[in-house]
């Protein structure tokens, strides 16, 4: 009876399945967790704060560390030399026509200015400008941070490919050729390939592939091939 009821013990003392896999999770799952559960008040009075912060300053500016370190290294991002983050603010909604002096030509039907609808996501413009401002570095990726009701703030990986450490690394140096100036303004970062469609595979894909101007010239214009 004794054996019995030391094993009886043992069996209420033993952890149930739900606390075993919250003793599993480590710490960056418990940040995957609080990022997911934007409602939390944990979360709302955190958001508060920050974008009260992002607002007083520029619009692109370094960071001294991500604020999101589980997605920062999800999207590539490393603690060593050679690694920057900067934060960029984008303003939501529709984007506006540019107009010098307000002078419009043509109808008043066809001006246009106010309800534009951008071709690309929030977040490829966020990897534009901080790619534009840093000329020399290399836009790895980027992710979403803060969001009020005029702006969006990004993060975005920037790698300088002239260091050190980057150039020795087998695993990023791929982003020291010269082909890979300027990725974000040709859509090859994963923001970029997203607004260009190319997430979607298989027979719904086929006018999207190599891009979309392509496939429509390879299926609308004639050629009158001679041959020789």
């Amino acid at each position: 009876s004794s054996h019995f009821g030391s094993r009886l013990a043992q069996a209420s003392r033993a952890p149930s399945p739900q606390k075993k896999a919250l003793l599993a999770m480590g710490a960056y799952k418990y940040l995957e967790e609080f990022w997911r559960k934007k409602q939390t008040d944990v979360f709302r009075f955190l958001a508060r704060l920050r974008n009260w912060e992002f607002r007083q300053l520029p619009a692109v500016h370094r960071c001294s560390r991500p604020t999101r370190p589980d997605k920062a290294r999800k999207v590539g991002y490393k603690a060593k030399q050679g690694f920057l983050i900067y934060r960029a603010r984008v303003k939501r909604g529709d984007r506006k026509t540019r107009v010098a002096k307000g002078i419009v030509y043509g109808k008043p039907c066809h001006h246009g200015i106010n309800k534009n609808k951008a071709c690309r996501n929030l977040r490829s413009i966020a990897e534009e400008r901080c790619g534009r401002k840093c000329g020399s570095l290399r836009v790895l990726n980027s992710y979403w941070v803060a969001q009020d009701a005029v702006y969006k703030w990004f993060e975005v990986v920037m790698v300088d490919p002239f260091h050190k450490v980057i150039r020795d690394d087998p695993r990023i140096n791929w982003i020291c050729k010269p082909v890979m100036k300027h990725r974000e303004l040709r859509g090859l970062t994963a923001a970029g390939r997203k607004a260009r469609g190319l997430l979607v595979k298989g027979k719904r894909a086929t006018k999207l592939r190599p891009s979309s101007k392509a496939a429509y010239k390879k299926h609308n214009l004639i050629r009158l091939r001679r041959w020789r």
